[in-house]
């Protein structure tokens, strides 16, 4: 259908913003990625054929492996008996049928890139990042049992024969496999002396590493468009087929193409305050565990001087530790689900949860800080894997992340996302307070679900509707142009705060400009004492216009538990170890909504209200309380939060 008058100037309107936000560079590399797609010219570059290496790796086995207790043992054993048993957990959630063909087709990757996948493109790629790969060389590892080795070899055969290079969905996106290159020559490393490694299997991975490798450099321009875990992933792949084969002709280029977009990308995408350029918890996982790989690659091969990371990486990988350590719960490993959240991780070396990140922490400390942090024989599997060895630092006080302050009380721990973004924002959720009690998720992010689904599930969550903030008029905090752009940046600054005699934070005020073009700011204050927590929101009049009435609506989303409405304002939760209330003063009244449907109020909904992703790919109702308030700025509401044994 043709397109009206109408949408063609917003069209061109949403174009002169990306272009004035993004930059014309990025816009610029990200042309030139189209243009290669559509003249051929990637089709020529990246041929379906296969590689004849022959040299030897440029590293050798593993040594020896970590030590582990009989209990972390025995876990990360079930979980290799369930991958043998053909089932894997993709994205930590629950199992499912591991599908070796998935994606596979005889259709070379430029053409697929130019049609949409038959379903949702993140679970056709994840059983080929061969995390299920690293689990099993960790159990033979641990165990010595050859038939972990075995079943690594008969999967890992097999997906080679069915996805030859450069043919079908596995090979369409250059940090794929850049990812499933440097699982290879990790599991390479570990299984080196079992009996199935033959010459003729090792060499045949070699070769895939190879194959692997000479994919990427073609595309580069487009990790380059989008500035962020792709570059990183793209340029760590490179260093690694670079470091692990070294007789390849293209090995030198390879090697010093991903030293220099590595060192680029860190020095670039992570901000002097440790804050990553994509504002997501689950992202800067992935950003620290590649750091880590290429670091323990570095350490391995050091005989080369260009190898120390460049001062200003160093700094900015410290940085960026002490940003993750910041939101990380130091008892459960928990963190905010913020931002983005595509359940990447890619190096599972430990027997912890999915949604643990000590374990990244306690490695980046050791690499990065030279400090160890947790002192925990059980969260240092990956630390051990990549060599890594720090003093214990007996005191150590849990630092703040600038734009993810953090407020701790007795019990519990709150969090306020006050964010200048420098690059395209993923969630429009400004201002989103995260609050946990006892550990417990009292108020959290959505996260994401999926990327790619039926309406209205494309992406869904990222919008203001569904954080721990408010709207205007129904808005979000900024203009939503596609399933993955946001235009008209909201930039929220921190406008006072008290610290304690501890030197803690005991409140914050932060502010953010995105309903300017409705002539008002939301302010919020962030304060605790004891066993009660209050947000406190202001929508202050912006610029000359006076008089102009607004609605706003105030959102928190719950866990779905029991729940009361004991009076017109105070909603009451009962949960499995703990009770709490929630008091709304200021607002006409409150909704509720748990899966898309009203339980409580008149206001009209939606279908994604009311669910939360506890990981990529999955859902769970939750409850969202929805308070509305009508009047002209200055408007205050504030949210209670009483907590009970």
């Amino acid at each position: 259908m043709p397109l009206s008058q109408r949408e063609i100037v917003k069209k061109i309107l949403n174009l002169i913003k990306a272009a004035r936000e993004l930059g014309v560079t990025k816009l610029w590399h990200y042309a030139c990625y189209r243009i290669g797609l559509t003249s051929g010219h990637y089709r020529r570059l990246t041929p379906p054929r296969r590689s004849n290496y022959s040299g030897a790796p440029g590293l050798p086995p593993y040594a020896q492996f970590p030590e582990v207790s009989q209990a972390q043992r025995d876990l990360m054993l079930a979980q290799a008996d369930e991958i043998r048993r053909g089932k894997i957990r993709l994205f930590g959630g629950n199992p499912v049928p591991l599908n070796l063909d998935s994606g596979a087709s005889d259709v070379h990757w430029t053409k697929l890139e130019k049609t949409p996948p038959e379903e949702d493109i993140k679970s056709i790629w994840e059983p080929g990042r061969f995390a299920w790969g690293i689990t099993l060389a960790r159990a033979y590892a641990y165990s010595g049992d050859p038939a972990y080795a075995q079943e690594f070899w008969d999967k890992t055969l097999y997906f080679l024969e069915v996805h030859p290079p450069n043919l079908g969905r596995q090979w369409q996106s250059g940090q794929e496999v850049a990812i499933r290159l440097m699982a290879l020559v990790f599991c390479d490393r570990v299984l080196a002396t079992a009996s199935s490694s033959t010459q003729d299997n090792r060499t045949r991975l070699w070769r895939a590493v190879a194959e692997h490798a000479e994919r990427i450099p073609p595309t580069l321009v487009y990790a380059h468009a989008q500035n962020n875990n792709h570059l990183l992933s793209e340029a760590a792949g490179l260093f690694t087929a670079g470091v692990y084969l070294p007789d390849h002709p293209q090995a030198e280029k390879w090697r010093q193409l991903g030293w220099r977009w590595l060192n680029w990308g860190f020095q670039e995408q992570i901000d002097e305050y440790g804050t990553y350029i994509q504002h997501s918890v689950n992202y800067h996982r992935l950003m620290l565990q590649l750091a880590l790989f290429t670091d323990h690659l570095r350490r391995e091969r050091n005989w080369l001087d260009w190898l120390d990371w460049p001062e200003l990486t160093a700094a900015r990988l410290s940085a960026a530790t002490r940003w993750l350590w910041a939101l990380t719960d130091p008892e459960t490993g928990r963190a905010p689900n913020l931002g983005a959240d595509d359940g990447a991780y890619i190096f599972p070396l430990t027997s912890l949860p999915h949604d643990d990140f000590r374990s990244v922490v306690d490695a980046a400390a050791k690499a990065f800080l030279h400090e160890d942090i947790y002192n925990q024989s059980n969260l240092s599997e990956m630390a051990d894997w990549f060599d890594l060895k720090a003093a214990v630092n007996p005191h150590p006080a849990q630092p703040q992340a600038s734009d993810m302050l953090r407020i701790d009380g007795a019990e519990g721990r709150a969090f306020i996302h006050a964010a200048r973004f420098t690059d395209r924002p993923s969630h429009a959720d400004q201002l989103h307070v995260d609050l946990w009690w006892r550990g417990i998720n009292i108020a959290c992010d959505p996260g994401t679900y999926q990327y790619n689904a039926q309406p209205p599930w494309d992406n869904a969550l990222i919008s203001t509707q569904v954080h721990n903030t408010l709207t205007l008029d129904g808005k979000d905090q900024m203009l939503r142009a596609g399933r993955f752009l946001w235009l008209d940046w909201a930039q929220a600054e921190v406008l006072a705060y008290e610290v304690d005699d501890e030197g803690k934070l005991s409140w914050v005020t932060a502010e953010h400009n995105g309903f300017k073009s409705l002539d008002a700011l939301h302010q919020r204050t962030l304060s605790a004492s004891d066993k009660k927590w209050t947000v406190t929101d202001r929508i202050m009049p912006y610029g000359k216009t006076k008089g102009k009435e607004h609605e706003v609506r105030l959102s928190w989303l719950l866990p779905n538990w029991d729940w009361q409405i004991e009076t017109e304002n105070i909603l009451h939760i009962s949960g499995p170890k703990f009770s709490f209330s929630l008091e709304i003063l200021g607002a006409e009244g409150m909704n509720l909504f748990r899966a898309g449907e009203n339980i409580y109020g008149d206001i009209e909904g939606q279908q994604i209200w009311g669910w939360r992703s506890p990981t990529y790919g999955e859902k769970e109702p939750a409850l969202l309380v929805v308070a509305v308030l009508s009047g002209q700025p200055p408007m205050k509401i504030e949210s209670i939060w009483r907590f009970e044994d």
